[in-house]
């Protein structure tokens, strides 16, 4: 089992284990040869959100080398935390991206390079960092973020949540901006309603016995996330003429703290596309990069609040 990569785009590697970071304390990482796959799917995890997220190798590695018997595939669960730590500590500029963050390393990394290692008998994924200090003398830095290498047999057994295909998707307003509204009702309810139409209507709105609150946006665009699927069913609906009244507004109920922990995806998303599956759950796609040519996506599954 060999793995060795280095990492080309440092900034958006850390926003993404940023995001992921403020959702679970640990998570699982697969490597495949194209792809990296992030995977949050803990049922202890409050709200029962999860996050299945697909990035392209080529958007932050280069140099990117892989071998195992499990069809060149290794698939680790480290601790989010410690492979943030890591990242930070490789340079200011990836440092500067996290508001917690206030003290920048002693140097520059030229080169960070991640690797599969085994320090006393624990494997770890080791990031070597070959830069230049402050003074301008040459340093070279090793982080060890321990892991545990899982077994193909429970690799098999990650399956992503089944959901029904959803009812309506909507292109979100910036992620930054609607923060900033959630954070404003998350003092009145602990429940946030989340609802939308194929005229491009969305709403976010709560709903108490001594308060409603609710905000609205028009003319979202509502992308069809089916067109490639449609394409290549053999079976396709039998009268694809037929589409539901545009106007009819769809809702979920959600935790409003899941669905801030959603929203910290903020710093990684340009686009982000919100499907609603009525009463059942809200899918959202945060696209690394514009959609076009997204480098991934992060998929988010956050369940519907059942009230009494």
């Amino acid at each position: 089992m060999r793995f060795r990569a280095t990492v080309e785009n440092v900034a958006i590697f850390f926003r993404i284990i940023q995001a992921v970071e403020k959702l679970q304390r640990k998570c699982i990482v697969k490597f495949s040869e194209n792809e990296m796959h992030i995977i949050c799917n803990d049922d202890a995890n409050e709200g029962g959100i999860q996050v299945w997220s697909v990035v392209k190798v080529d958007s932050i590695f280069t140099n990117y080398r892989i071998q195992s018997n499990a069809n060149n595939q290794i698939t680790v669960a480290l601790s989010t935390e410690a492979l943030l730590s890591a990242l930070r500590s490789s340079s200011a500029s990836a440092s500067s991206t996290s508001a917690a963050s206030s003290i920048l390393p002693a140097y520059d990394a030229d080169e960070l390079v991640m690797k599969l290692a085994k320090k006393n008998d624990q494997a770890v994924l080791s990031f070597e960092m070959f830069g230049v200090s402050r003074s301008g003398r040459k340093v070279r830095v090793t982080h060890d973020v321990r892991i545990e290498v899982m077994r193909p047999a429970e690799v098999e057994k990650l399956r992503e949540p089944l959901c029904p295909e959803p009812d309506v998707h909507i292109l979100l307003p910036p992620l930054q901006k609607l923060r900033t509204i959630v954070e404003r009702l998350r003092p009145l309810s602990d429940v946030l309603a989340l609802r939308a139409n194929n005229s491009g209507r969305l709403q976010v709105a709560i709903s108490t016995d001594s308060v409603k609150v609710e905000t609205q946006w028009v003319g979202c665009a509502n992308p069809s996330l089916r067109q490639a699927q449609v394409e290549e069913d053999e079976n396709p609906d039998p009268d694809p003429t037929e589409k539901p009244d545009p106007e009819t507004v769809f809702s979920v109920l959600v935790s409003v703290r899941s669905f801030l922990k959603f929203l910290n995806s903020h710093v990684v998303s340009t686009t982000t596309i919100a499907c609603i599956c009525q009463n059942h759950c809200a899918i959202l796609y945060v696209y690394i990069g514009e959609v076009a040519d997204a480098g991934g996506v992060l998929t988010f599954y956050i369940p519907s609040v059942i009230e009494d």
